[in-house]
């Protein structure tokens, strides 16, 4: 049932002990080796020996996207450039991108902590794991690789896209399980129906890792209908060494995130201030296992919350729901403030509804929905069409206060993405 079952089930005063240790030890080497947090805690006039506790944790400075920015490329780099072993990087899109640096140490411990998260999923020696996320600069791939290949798997480098061929691999291979984005997961199930192949018969897939993408729980169980198989949430950045920060057990109740490595806080996103366990703030995540690159109060943007319940697993590590959004991702339609998740939520819920879909944002005041639909729905009734376009729009309506436009399309219509989706374009002029 464990991996590690002395560092999955510790009691929590124990815990606590080993969280302030390796707090202190991440803020003396942040505070002996990188002059910029060195500058930060000088001006809150906190030295590491001040750290007493893990509630210590509220008098350090936080970190945020761009701090990594301004200090591209090194200059948050702990030890010398010959103990770093690995460089993964941001795309840079948006301006300079996030530089992040992994020592042997690091890539040990990322590897060690996707182990225990796969193990916690019922993966084993024995399984057939198919990568199909996109390796190179992006950690999930080498990462999710690496803790597989630690579990004894035998491992595909697919990468992503060509389905043809991932769809082959499955065959002649006999995979087992699988680590996709959502959105993809979505399109290889169009595939494999328009092929004719029953993944329930036809494949022996039985599990789905799916990240990388914000999605919903109806996404979730519409994968796990299409493709006949568990699909488990993973929750990961690459500033908190890629994929195995936090991980669903076969429960599928919340993400547990390893809290021997990392110290979560949940905050208002707007005050910074601590939110009470249960309501929804802003995940703020600490490295405390981090060597090349450790990182304080890292600004996720994610939002979540704790779930205090205790899991019937036995783990004691705490609990967070999966992502429910973005805080940068929201957009205002009428003075309404929107997440994507909520239209997503609602677009998968309706039966006629297929895979694809995108929110159009044209101006301050209009946003329309281009949704495809099941082919079946194209049955020259013009009346089942319009049907479903009342109820898409009504039950939206209701759940973002805002009267959308909604386009139906025949499946095939919209852009494919076999990496990560582009569910929103906005077009709107300041």
């Amino acid at each position: 049932m464990y991996w590690n079952k002395e560092a999955e089930t510790i009691d929590a005063a124990s815990l606590r002990e080993l969280q302030t240790e390796r707090l202190r030890k991440t803020v003396e080497s942040l505070y002996e080796n990188v002059p910029f947090y060195r500058k930060k805690l000088d001006s809150t006039g906190v030295k590491p020996s001040d750290i007493k506790s893990t509630a210590d944790i509220r008098r350090l400075p936080f970190t945020t996207r761009e701090d990594l920015r301004e200090n591209f490329p090194d200059g948050l780099l702990a030890v010398k450039k010959e103990q770093v072993v690995r460089l993964h990087t941001s795309s840079g899109t948006t301006g300079k991108p996030k530089a992040i640096f992994f020592s042997q140490h690091d890539i040990d411990t990322a590897s060690e902590l996707v182990a225990r998260c796969l193990y916690m999923t019922g993966l084993r020696k024995g399984d057939i794991f198919q990568n199909m996320m996109t390796y190179g600069l992006f950690t999930g791939a080498l990462m999710l690789h690496y803790g597989a290949e630690k579990l004894g798997c035998l491992v595909i480098p697919a990468g992503p896209g060509n389905t043809a061929r991932q769809i082959s691999l499955m065959q002649d291979f006999g995979t087992t399980a699988i680590h996709i984005t959502p959105s993809y997961a979505l399109y290889l199930a169009s595939v494999l129906q328009k092929q004719g192949i029953d993944p329930k018969k036809d494949l022996k897939v039985r599990k789905a890792y799916v990240g990388a993408e914000p999605y919903t729980e109806e996404t979730r169980k519409k994968i796990e209908t299409l493709l006949g198989l568990d699909a488990y949430n993973c929750y990961g950045l690459s500033e908190m060494n890629g994929p195995g920060v936090a991980f669903e057990c076969e429960y599928k109740n919340g993400l547990h995130i390893w809290e021997d490595n990392f110290i979560i806080e949940i905050l208002d996103p707007v005050t910074g201030e601590p939110v009470p366990d249960g309501s929804n703030g802003e995940l703020v995540l600490t490295t405390l296992n981090r060597e090349a690159m450790p990182i304080l109060r890292y600004r996720t943007k994610d939002l979540t919350r704790v779930l205090t319940e205790q899991c019937p697993c036995g783990r004691t590590h705490r609990r967070i729901h999966s992502i429910l959004g973005r805080a940068d991702d929201m957009f205002i339609i009428k003075g309404v403030n929107i997440y994507p998740q909520e239209i997503e939520r609602v677009l998968m819920s309706i039966k006629g509804v297929a895979e694809n879909y995108q929110i159009h944002l044209e101006s301050l005041d209009s946003i329309t929905i281009k949704v495809e639909i099941d082919s079946n729905m194209f049955d020259g009734r013009i009346e089942h069409l319009v049907s479903l376009r009342n109820e898409i729009t009504e039950k939206l309506k209701h759940e973002i206060l805002v009267k959308p436009n909604v386009e139906l399309l025949e499946p095939g219509t919209l852009p494919i993405s076999e990496g990560k989706a582009v569910r929103v374009i906005d077009t709107r002029t300041m």
